[in-house]
């Protein structure tokens, strides 16, 4: 395994750690598809309805009653459609891109400590001495954690 496989492992175990309730990718997926779904119903009724106002050119009646029906429901599906399928799709990329993002934080942060401690000629055994040296000099109230409670 190289560095980058155990930093991934890493990462994995303390995401897995935190012990977050994830929702269920499964209602996400199912409200896609039926934004997909109500998107091309919204199609086919507007086309419908469509044609059928075009086959009644002397009874205005019918015409209005075609587009009511057909027409103007297949654009509301059209954008209860398009507005799941959007929502979803971006909800998806957004999730990824901030995984990602965290990612690429941590690593860049690893290099800058690397280059910090190459710059300052520490090696392994003299930053972990370095390390406890100052834990145990810091008073309790500036050592890492959260804040005691009052």
């Amino acid at each position: 395994m190289n560095e980058n496989d155990i930093r991934i492992d890493q990462f994995k175990s303390e995401i897995d750690g935190l012990k977050l309730k994830g929702s269920s990718s499964e209602g996400e997926k199912r409200l896609l598809v039926l934004g997909i779904v109500l998107l091309v119903a919204g199609v086919l009724l507007a086309l419908f309805g469509a044609i059928e106002v075009g086959q009644y050119p002397d009874s205005a009646a019918d015409q209005r009653a075609y587009m009511a029906q057909g027409s103007f429901l297949g654009i509301a599906l059209i954008i209860a459609g398009a507005a799941l399928f959007v929502r979803f799709s971006l909800a998806r990329y957004l999730r990824f891109w901030m995984i990602r993002m965290t990612y690429e934080s941590r690593a860049n942060t690893d290099r800058i400590v690397d280059a910090i401690e190459r710059a300052a000629g520490l090696d392994d055994e003299s930053y972990q001495a370095a390390a406890q040296a100052a834990a145990v000099a810091a008073p309790p109230e500036f050592q890492p954690g959260p804040p005691p409670l009052q």
